[in-house]
């Protein structure tokens, strides 16, 4: 009996820590609808930052949220974008159907080449303006600080 408490006490806390790693990008307003996106990139003058990802099995998918996301240098400059997430995960619970069909049809017009991670910034016409592909081993973040700062000095 003991071992099976000890069993489920693991459990937990493994879920717990894993829940936890999931909510690193909360500070940031990510959405997850490009038609929103463009109606709050009206509204407000900003570019749109897509970023498209695999959360649950791209590896520099995940080491470029911990580099390059969770910074405060990019909390920054994010406020100068309106961002918006495309995960295209491989298990089934981690998004719903309808907002994997959602991303689906966003994935076969900005991202029909099938890399991830990958940052499209759009216009508010839905127009793309810049693209920036990959994430390296060697956890690198200058290419990704210089695609936004490009986008910002340009838009």
């Amino acid at each position: 009996m003991k071992k099976i408490l000890l069993l489920f006490v693991l459990c937990v806390s493994f879920t717990v820590s894993a829940q936890e790693e999931d909510e690193d990008m909360t500070n940031l307003n990510w959405l997850t609808d490009l038609d929103e996106a463009k109606k709050e990139a009206l509204a407000s003058e900003k570019p749109i930052l897509l970023y498209f990802t695999g959360s649950d099995w791209c590896a520099p998918c995940k080491m470029l949220k911990k580099d390059f996301f969770n910074t405060e240098a990019f909390e920054e400059k994010a406020e100068k974008f309106v961002l918006v997430m495309i995960d295209m995960p491989r298990r089934t619970d981690v998004i719903s159907e309808e907002q994997l069909k959602k991303n689906e049809k966003v994935v076969s017009k900005y991202n029909a080449s099938g890399g991830y991670p990958n940052l499209v910034a759009l216009n508010d016409k839905l127009n793309v303006i810049g693209e920036l592909s990959g994430y390296t081993f060697l956890r690198e973040t200058d290419r990704h600080f210089a695609f936004v700062d490009a986008v910002l000095e340009n838009y």
